[in-house]
């Protein structure tokens, strides 16, 4: 390998995370070069596939202003955006990892996230209020609900525009179908990559490395050995090129496994959806079963749809409808509730069914206990406590009693028509098994230390999340710490050149 370095910071990746690492290194003084292992028309990582919402600290209007400054005042009046203060971020993210989750990256990303979004939006990533997904019209005003405010114009592929805009703005080089299979070590420290492309192996010297290529949730055989069995069944829904193999690298050099490798995140997915997320056909996720009920083939409800806001519990939605008989399962609503839907449940590309009655409907449901689900549904109806108004933006206390599983908030009959089913599957968004790093992301070795000129950022930190977390979160940890990374990554380059 040639000692010169082609990069003072190369970056692994070209997602979110690694995108802001990218910008944060050369507005420190770095020349970055980004590997991405995707050709150019599939970049952007899982990053592409979101809906580009971010879970932010804020204390009310005041901050929702900065960073959407274009907020007219009539969407001010109009909307009740109340506040999401640090120490409920802090704890949510704690409480929802069943306090395992590293508490000093959950307090960095924390404390960084409102500063991290401002800077992005100077970096030409443009804010809007999440009136359609995270609001309810209540009183005559959008109430937001779940601690979730904003998302990047655009969603996910807006995001990764604005910021491969401001990267090629930057000067940042940024080299597409090149697989990452090895990292190179020098003198005790991170010194390149080895890099697959045009079928041929290729070495890039750097002076750091920024490991930001997501986790493995591509990647079948990965599934059914850390998440267990029928998880090689479930569809992945974002970047058929994550498949770990810049883990591989990574821990192959002595870097230490963190996280829960036997976890991901994971949702109810359209029955139907490709093998692979499909940018062309993004909204094959189902996330507002909290208004309706979920039923298995067996005819039978085997959650609480309103445990919690959807934010707080959809991420562990795809691992209960695995668990189910064959893997499958419906969400069902009524004329009132499917009215509140939001565009996912309306694409074309929908399992849908629809029947002016309860029983024509179940009747167009293959392989469901349809006397069952009959029975199950005339029991929902007949178990509610209607004397509870119901508040879709609250926590209403409109529940069932009496059930097997009862439904604490948000219980509706289902008992106008026309009904509607969606056929849901279990659908992989990403991985919880990661590299273990410090609060300035430096990947740590096995034996302790941090390894020297090496850094990570994205879906490849392990640590944060346990079993589950809450929506918004992932995005706004890969820019926080993507946007640390980069900074030191900068600042250690110059370092070792001098």
């Amino acid at each position: 390998m040639s000692t010169e370095p082609q990069a003072d910071v190369l970056v692994v990746g070209a997602g979110n995370a690694a995108l802001c690492a990218a910008l944060s290194a050369a507005e420190h003084g770095a020349r970055v070069l980004v590997l991405e292992r995707a050709p150019a028309q599939a970049r952007g990582g899982n990053s592409a596939f979101t809906g580009g919402a971010f879970r932010v600290v804020y204390d009310g209007l005041d901050d929702i202003r900065r960073l959407v400054p274009d907020l007219s005042d009539d969407e001010a009046t109009r909307s009740d955006f109340g506040s999401y203060t640090a120490q409920r971020y802090f704890d949510e993210l704690i409480e929802m990892s069943n306090f395992r989750a590293d508490a000093d990256l959950v307090e960095t990303l924390v404390d960084n996230s409102l500063d991290t979004l401002l800077w992005m939006r100077g970096h030409g990533v443009r804010w809007i209020p999440i009136h359609g997904r995270q609001s309810f019209v209540v009183n005559g005003r959008n109430t937001f609900w779940g601690g979730l405010t904003v998302e990047v114009s655009g969603g996910g592929a807006g995001l990764v525009q604005a910021l491969f805009a401001r990267a090629e703005k930057a000067g940042i080089e940024v080299r597409y179908d090149h697989r990452v299979v090895e990292l190179l070590w020098r003198d005790g420290r991170a010194a390149g990559v080895v890099a697959v492309h045009d079928g041929r192996r290729v070495e890039i010297a750097a002076r750091t490395v920024v490991l930001a290529a997501g986790g493995f949730h591509a990647n079948a055989e990965w599934r059914a050995r850390y998440l267990g069995p029928n998880w090689d069944i479930a569809k992945p829904r974002g970047s058929r090129y994550n498949t770990g193999l810049v883990l591989t690298a990574a821990l192959a050099q002595g870097a230490r496994a963190a996280g829960h490798w036997s976890g991901c995140h994971s949702v109810f997915y359209d029955a139907n959806a490709p093998e692979f997320g499909d940018p062309a056909l993004l909204n094959q996720q189902k996330n507002y079963f909290s208004l309706g009920i979920v039923v298995n083939t067996l005819g039978e409800r085997f959650v609480d749809e309103g445990r919690d806001f959807r934010n707080y519990t959809y991420s562990r939605m795809g691992a209960e409808i695995l668990r189910q008989p064959g893997a499958r399962g419906w969400q069902l609503f009524d004329a009132g509730t499917s009215a509140l839907l939001p565009d996912e449940y309306r694409v074309r590309h929908a399992t849908r069914y629809e029947a002016p009655t309860l029983e024509a409907l179940v009747e167009q449901l293959g392989g469901v206990d349809r006397a069952r689900l009959l029975d199950t549904v005339r029991m929902f109806n007949a178990s509610i406590d209607r004397s509870v108004p119901f508040n879709p933006a609250v926590l209403d206390g409109r529940r069932t009693r009496g059930l097997a599983v009862d439904k604490s908030n948000w219980a509706m009959p289902l008992e106008t028509g026309p009904f509607v089913a969606y056929e849901v599957g279990c659908g992989v968004t990403c991985t919880y098994g990661g590299l273990a790093i410090t609060p300035q992301a430096q990947v740590v070795s096995e034996e302790g230390p941090p390894m020297p000129g090496l850094y990570a950022a994205g879906e490849m930190v392990g640590g944060l999340y346990y079993g589950k977390y809450p929506g918004g979160a992932g995005l706004t940890a890969g820019s926080v710490f993507g946007r640390i990374a980069g900074r030191q990554a900068a600042l250690q380059a110059r370092s070792t050149a001098a």
